[in-house]
């Protein structure tokens, strides 16, 4: 790639914004519309059944057209089963806002349409789904996603996109050739669908700010759940149900769970960072239950016009939680997330927003049955990629630039997957697993 081209154009981005946002203003008058082909029920399958991947299931059984769950694929059956029990019974997860009496009429998953296994999300986009949800921990998304658009399949899948730069490379050709397949894709950065932040990024980008000078991102929390091993766990089972503390699964919590932030800066500027620096480590969460990701991480972005990013993000308890977007200019500050502007110009947003991750699958089940553009991808890759190369530089403890961070060819997977094979990191004698120290790391 020549330098920073793969980075979309302003120009470019900003037809792009304007797109997903007419096309979530449109969203409430699909009620009566109908597939171009037809009134045909959408058959999808959910790959991945954990609390996100019932709760995506939830929201595109919600949206109001046919829509029916057909199949569905974990590498655990007993996640299969509980999803299903919970989807059927109306107890979807904590990202279904919406009371509801559950979706047994919507559901047609017998037990041979219930995949398991590491091979399972195959034949599950296999069996005769129009749309795949793709929900298993993030290492899998690029090579589910790829399956699916070869598979010539509608997606949803979570975010983040991958968790490292090979990873982002296979997400970026797949969604190329979803373009040219006319397939329509969803990512979960549910902040695109959120009817303030479209309107407060709408207002920042019309200049109200001045010249940017830096912006802030920060996800400042607790901890998040963690899974006890039992004794008859392997070890690649028991990092698969701890996949949050593993970076060969999750890419750390600065790729899983601060993305959101960056994704924010990413629209908001419209193009990637040139190069990071950063510290980051593991002060209080230091056991083995907790695999081997930092606890806190701060990195500083450059763009190529000298603005800044300043991204935080901890997993820590007892400590001042903050997760907000602000941006800093020549005439006024933002806080993105409150919707409002001070300085030269005050504004406030009044806008009421209905629940954003509902609106990203009415948004995407609209596209998919009025032949809409719908492609959420790229720019879901080039905010994931940010994050990975922020891990780089706290990991490394050096600065990496863009070119460097896209085109390193660092895998993280394991040489094989089944249950018995061993995954890319092992525990010491003494159960703990190795951690990146910065100076000494290589992290690409």
């Amino acid at each position: 790639m020549e330098k920073h081209q793969h980075a979309t154009s302003r120009r470019r981005f900003l037809k792009q914004s304007s797109l997903a946002v007419a096309s979530t203003a449109l969203a409430s008058s699909m009620v009566d519309q109908v597939h171009a082909a037809g009134d045909d029920t959408l058959k999808v399958a959910l790959i991945g059944c954990g609390g996100r991947g019932t709760g995506a299931a939830t929201q595109i059984l919600s949206t109001n057209a046919p829509v029916k769950l057909w199949a569905m694929a974990d590498t655990f059956a007993d996640r299969i089963e509980t999803s299903h029990a919970g989807l059927v019974k109306g107890q979807g997860s904590r990202y279904d806002r919406e009371a509801h009496q559950g979706y047994a009429n919507k559901i047609d998953v017998p037990p041979e349409r219930r995949f398991v296994g590491f091979e399972a999300y195959k034949q599950a986009v296999d069996s005769g789904v129009d749309v795949v949800i793709l929900a298993t921990s993030p290492h899998f998304r690029p090579i589910h996603f790829e399956y699916a658009v070869a598979q010539g399949k509608h997606v949803f899948m979570e975010k983040p996109v991958a968790v490292d730069a090979p990873g982002i490379r296979q997400v970026l050709a797949a969604a190329q050739q979803a373009k040219e397949k006319n397939l329509k894709v969803g990512v979960g950065l549910q902040r695109h669908h959120h009817k303030v932040y479209q309107e407060t990024v709408e207002k920042v980008r019309s200049g109200v700010l001045g010249d940017l000078v830096y912006l802030q991102a920060n996800w400042n929390g607790g901890y998040l759940w963690a899974v006890n091993r039992t004794p008859e766990m392997s070890e690649m089972e028991y990092q698969m149900r701890n996949w949050n503390y593993f970076t060969w699964l999750s890419g750390d919590h600065d790729v899983e769970q601060h993305v959101h932030n960056l994704d924010i800066c990413y629209w908001i500027l419209g193009k990637t960072p040139v190069e990071a620096n950063g510290m980051g480590g593991r002060q209080v969460r230091k056991g083995s239950l907790y695999g081997q990701i930092f606890d806190h991480h701060a990195v500083e972005f450059t763009y190529d016009d000298g603005v800044k990013v300043f991204s935080q993000c901890r997993q820590m308890q007892g400590c001042t939680n903050d997760v907000s977007e602000h941006v800093y200019g020549t005439k006024g500050t933002c806080d993105v997330g409150r919707g409002q502007i001070t300085g030269e110009t005050k504004w406030r947003c009044r806008a009421r927003a209905a629940n954003p991750y509902q609106v990203e699958h009415d948004v995407l089940v609209d596209a998919i049955r009025n032949d809409k553009p719908h492609m959420e991808a790229e720019y879901a890759a080039y905010a994931t990629m940010t994050a990975i190369m922020g891990r780089m530089a706290t990991y490394s403890g050096k600065t990496v630039t863009w070119d460097e961070a896209l085109n390193s060819d660092l895998r993280l997977a394991p040489e094989a997957y089944t249950m018995a094979a061993n995954p890319p990191v092992m525990p010491n004698e003494q159960g703990l697993y190795p951690v990146a120290v910065p100076g000494v790391t290589k992290a690409w």
